[in-house]
């Protein structure tokens, strides 16, 4: 009879804690209690390429996204920069994003403050921000595919990647300098500013830059895994600004997301 009543406890006790399972998830998401995200890595594309709509469609995307998992209670800013242009002057990513601190899906702090994230002294620049692999995750928790996690065909050619999840994708746009300001004009680095999705003419060279007729978005690894110097925000350029262009180089147009309040 003891043994009898004490297995009904436990399974109880199972049960109950069964039933409070959503809530504590919940809880470390938004709800009383938690921690609330304040940053993710967009787990999906717009899907034109380097044309996310302007500043102001990349915003939505973040948005849209965000609401989707049940933190749109928040103003999410996507994190990109401009270039300066007659009459229209350079947005830096770095001063539309809030002041932080930001915490990803499970709550772990990304960077406590702008000068954490950008490394602005020497000594924050040996630290580092907390943004890895395993911390750079999408609103709904996931990983991003890194460079050598999938080892599959073809993984550089939109047709194939965009109905294979399960492939590097692990390029961010952000058109921004390893402070998290703009560029200065002349080359593009931003896709004509988030607008444009073509490619250099053919037959051109096939460089990871900008130049003369060379439309180019600059990329950054959350992986911190790839060309360039590794860095989070700011590592090289793209082939151009066609979605199959930023497939090229193992990018598809995701990008950073943080809530500003």
């Amino acid at each position: 009879m003891k043994l009898q009543m004490k297995t009904v406890m436990v399974l109880t006790a199972i049960l109950a804690a069964s039933a409070l399972a959503p809530s504590i998830v919940a809880a470390q998401h938004g709800m009383p209690g938690g921690t609330p995200m304040t940053f993710f890595v967009t787990g999906e594309p717009i899907g034109d390429g380097g044309n996310l709509g302007g500043l102001a469609g990349a915003d939505a995307h973040c948005q849209k996204l965000a609401t989707a998992v049940g933190a749109g209670n928040r103003t999410w800013h996507a994190y990109l920069s401009t270039q300066g242009r007659p009459g229209q002057p350079a947005v830096n990513a770095r001063d539309r994003i809030g002041t932080g601190p930001w915490y990803n899906f499970d709550g772990v702090m990304i960077a406590r403050d702008l000068a954490h994230l950008h490394g602005d002294t020497l000594d924050l620049a040996r630290m580092g921000n907390n943004l890895t692999k395993r911390t750079g995750l999408t609103e709904k928790g996931q990983i991003v595919p890194g460079l050598n996690d999938y080892q599959v065909p073809h993984d550089s050619d939109w047709e194939y990647t965009k109905t294979t999840p399960y492939t590097n994708r692990h390029e961010m746009l952000t058109g921004s300098q390893l402070d998290g300001r703009a560029y200065p004009p002349g080359v593009d680095y931003t896709c004509n500013n988030w607008t444009g999705n073509s490619d250099p003419a053919p037959g051109g060279p096939q460089v990871l830059e900008g130049g003369p007729g060379r439309p180019n978005a600059q990329v950054g690894f959350p992986d911190r895994n790839g060309g360039g110097n590794g860095s989070w925000n700011s590592s090289h350029g793209t082939t151009g600004c066609s979605q199959t262009a930023l497939n090229r180089t193992h990018g598809v147009g995701m990008f950073y997301c943080f809530a500003i309040n």
